[in-house]
C-alpha cells in the first residue's frame, strides 16, 4: 500500500489541525487540534471523530498549542492507546496547556448548569481532568533531528520550527518518498525564540499559510511597543494586553523588560495576569536551547508581577493607577482578560493591545475592526478605549518567511500542499509560491487525499 494523507482540519481555517497518514502497517495522525472562532468551527469538536480513534497507532505533534494539540485528550477518552512522539518543550507545554484547559472546560459547564445559561441539559466539558493525564502518559519525547518509527517502515523526523517553545516541522518518509509538515513556522528575527531550521528536503511540503498574503513589515517591535506605552500612560490609562499564554506573553514580557531597563518607558506596575503563562514562563529557562535569551534576560523577564489568585485578579480592576496588565486569552475568548475588558474598554484613557493574530468569530477581531461594544459574560460592554494592535509581534512567519523557508532546501519539491490560513491567505500564498518559487501548488479541502506514491524501483 502507498502512503496516503487525508486531511481533516487546518484547511480552509487556522485552527483545527489535523492529518492522517495511513500505511500498509498502520495508521498515524499530525497533530490533533481544536477548532476555534466561529461556531460552525467550534461544532466540530462535538462531532464524531473522522479516524476511528482505535484505529489509530500514533499521533505525532508538532507544537503544543491546542489547535493542534487540543483534541488529543478526547482521544484518548475515545479509545486511543498508542504513543503521542512530540519534542521536550511540546511536552512541558502541555503539562500545563490539557489539565488547564480540561480545567476550565469543566468549571465553565459547571457555571452553565448552576445558572442554567445553557442550551443542553446537562453542560458538559469536551474533556476532563482524568483525559488530560491519561493524555500526558501517553507522551513520547523525541529530541530534534533523532529518527523514530511511528509504525513500521515510516521513519520521521523532527526539526526545529521556531513559533513557540518545542515547536516543530514533522518529516516522514515511506518506501522512498517523504513529505514535510511545516506546523506553524516562527520568525527569522523573533525577539525570543530561535528561527526555524532549514527545511529537510522532501517530495511534498505542508506548509501553512496563516499569513501568507501579507508582510509584518511596519516600525520596529520594542519602538512600537515603547510608543503605545508612552502614550496610555501619559494619559493616565491603563495598558490592557490580550496575550496568547504560551509564546505571546513571554515576547511581550521580555520587550517591556528591555524597555524598562533602557529607560524608555515609564516605570509603571506591570502584572502577568494568567496563572498559566506564569507557569509557562518559568518553563523558559528550563528550554534554553529553544530560544535566544540568556539567563539574565529570562530572570528580567519573569520580574513582572506575577498575579495568581482571583482575588488579586479582581483588585486590579479597582486599582486608579495607570499600570501594564498582560492577560490571556490573546483573542479576548475567554480567561481573566473578560474581566479587565468589563472594568476598563469604557475608559477612554485605557489601550487594548492586540499582539497576535485574531481569528474571525473572536471578540479580538470585533474589536480590531473597530466594534463600538462586545458581549462578555452575557451583557454588552461599549469600548472607549483606544484599540492597537502590533503585526511585527506575531510568531507566525509572514509571506516572504515562509518562501524563504520553502527554498531553504537542497531540492524543490514536486508539489507544495498549503493549508493553517484563511482562504483568501492560502490562495494568495498559493499565488506566490508558483510566481515567485516556480513550483506547482495548491489549497488543500477538509477531508482531501493525497497519494505519497512510492518512487520509482522501490518495492511496494
Amino acid at each position: 500500500m502507498d502512503a496516503r494523507l487525508r486531511f481533516f482540519g487546518g484547511v480552509e481555517t487556522v485552527t483545527g489541525s489535523k492529518a492522517l497518514v495511513e500505511t500498509s502497517s498502520g495508521r498515524t495522525l499530525v497533530d490533533c487540534g481544536l477548532f476555534q472562532g466561529v461556531k460552525a468551527l467550534r461544532r466540530r469538536n462535538w462531532a464524531p471523530s473522522p479516524v476511528d480513534p482505535k484505529s489509530l497507532d500514533a499521533v505525532i505533534l508538532t507544537h503544543a498549542h491546542l489547535d493542534h494539540s487540543g483534541l488529543v485528550p478526547v482521544l484518548v477518552r475515545s479509545g486511543f492507546e498508542g504513543p503521542i512522539y512530540c519534542s521536550s518543550g511540546t511536552a512541558s507545554l502541555l503539562g500545563l496547556l490539557w489539565p488547564d484547559a480540561a480545567y476550565l472546560q469543566t468549571e465553565d459547564a459547571k457555571h452553565r448548569n448552576r445558572t442554567g445559561t445553557t442550551r443542553h441539559r446537562p453542560a458538559r466539558p469536551l474533556f476532563e481532568p482524568a483525559d488530560a493525564v491519561r493524555a500526558l502518559r501517553r507522551l513520547h519525547v523525541v529530541p530534534f533531528g533523532e529518527p523514530f518509527e511511528p509504525v513500521e517502515g515510516l521513519s520521521a523526523s523532527l526539526t526545529r520550527a521556531g513559533h513557540i517553545l518545542g515547536a516543530s516541522s514533522v518529516r516522514l518518509e515511506h518506501q522512498g518518498r517523504s513529505v514535510v509538515f511545516s506546523g506553524d513556522l516562527g520568525r527569522r528575527e523573533d525577539p525570543v525564540m530561535r528561527p526555524p531550521a532549514a527545511r529537510p528536503d522532501s517530495d511534498l511540503v505542508v506548509v501553512e499559510s496563516t499569513y501568507g498574503d501579507r508582510l509584518h513589515g511596519g516600525p520596529a517591535p520594542e519602538d512600537e511597543l515603547a510608543d503605545i506605552v508612552c502614550r496610555t500612560i501619559g494619559r493616565g490609562g491603563t495598558l490592557l494586553i490580550p496575550a496568547f499564554a504560551v509564546g505571546r506573553a513571554q515576547g511581550v514580557l521580555h520587550l517591556l523588560a528591555r524597555l524598562r531597563a533602557a529607560g524608555r518607558i515609564p516605570d509603571v506596575p506591570t502584572y502577568l495576569n494568567s496563572p498559566m503563562a506564569i507557569r509557562a514562563t518559568g518553563l523558559y529557562c528550563a528550554h534554553m536551547d529553544d530560544h535566544r535569551l540568556t539567563e539574565d534576560q529570562c530572570a528580567a523577564m519573569c520580574s513582572a508581577e506575577m498575579t495568581r489568585s482571583p482575588s488579586e485578579s479582581k483588585a486590579l480592576n479597582r486599582d486608579p493607577r495607570p499600570k501594564i496588565i498582560l492577560s490571556a486569552s490573546g483573542m479576548a475568548t475567554g480567561g481573566r482578560i473578560l474581566h479587565h475588558l468589563e472594568a476598563f474598554a469604557s475608559d477612554p484613557r485605557t489601550t487594548l493591545l492586540f499582539v497576535g493574530y485574531q481569528a474571525a468569530g473572536t471578540r479580538g477581531r470585533a474589536l480590531v475592526r473597530g466594534a463600538d461594544r462586545v458581549k462578555v459574560h452575557g451583557r454588552y460592554v461599549q469600548v472607549a478605549a483606544e484599540v492597537a494592535q502590533m503585526s511585527s509581534l506575531s510568531a507566525h512567519a509572514d509571506k516572504a518567511e515562509l518562501l524563504a523557508w520553502l527554498a531553504s532546501a537542497p531540492n524543490p519539491p514536486s508539489e507544495i500542499l498549503i493549508n493553517h490560513g484563511e482562504p483568501s491567505a492560502s490562495d494568495a500564498f498559493r499565488a506566490s509560491v508558483e510566481e515567485e518559487l516556480g513550483w506547482p501548488a495548491r489549497c488543500l479541502t477538509h477531508g482531501e487525499v493525497v497519494e505519497l506514491t512510492p518512487a520509482r524501483g522501490t518495492a511496494a
